[in-house]
């Protein structure tokens, strides 16, 4: 059997305002490829986080080694370590030295189940990806990917196109887990939801 082929998403993508590529980052498919096979899933949450100004941003604090890789090309992962237990998945976006970056805050898993269920057994499936964590953890995303530029055939981890924008609405609303962070950013609606228009969804 030939391996499955996917259309993955160039640089130019990325290259745009981080709110236009967080919106439309919602239906695109979030691949991992571990040994040539794929695990992975339809993007259904995201948000963004725009420059030194945003008080929710990383780069708030400016240029350091943890958040250079925000000010570089866009299409690159910025993969980060947080509460001291989890890994949490971002794109980096714009041009070359404007800090911006968005999270992927959930997939809805549709590649590699069998490897996604052996991460996440202890779990229902439906929680199996509904968070930035877990989907790390049921991708097998961590620092190694810090960096990663996604754009690259070769990549290990990319995005890739997948459903059309008439097979689902968006609802968007202020970023999650923000309780220090001042207004107005606190309540800035950056966050992205995919809801489905359809019952049926792509085949593993």
């Amino acid at each position: 059997m030939s391996e499955p082929s996917y259309t993955q998403l160039d640089r130019s993508f990325f290259d745009r305002p981080t709110l236009t590529v967080a919106l439309e980052m919602l239906g695109k498919m979030l691949v991992r490829m571990e040994n040539g096979q794929p695990a992975g899933g339809i993007i259904v949450e995201t948000e963004a986080y725009i420059g030194e100004e945003d008080d929710a941003c990383h780069a708030r604090a400016g240029r350091t080694p943890r958040t250079d890789i925000m000010y570089g090309p866009p299409g690159h992962a910025y993969v980060y370590f947080t509460y001291g237990m989890h890994w949490l998945f971002n794109v980096v976006t714009e041009e070359k030295g404007m800090p911006a970056a968005v999270l992927v805050r959930a997939i809805r898993p549709t590649l590699g189940l069998e490897t996604i269920r052996t991460r996440r057994s202890s779990r229902p499936e439906n929680t199996w990806a509904d968070g930035p964590a877990k989907l790390c953890q049921a991708l097998a995303i961590d620092g190694r990917q810090n960096g990663m530029d996604i754009c690259s055939p070769a990549a290990q981890v990319f995005l890739a196109e997948g459903l059309k924008r008439k097979e689902f609405s968006v609802t968007n609303g202020p970023r999650v887990g923000l309780n220090k962070v001042s207004e107005p950013w606190k309540s800035i609606p950056w966050r992205f939801q995919l809801n489905f228009r359809r019952v049926d969804m792509p085949a593993n």
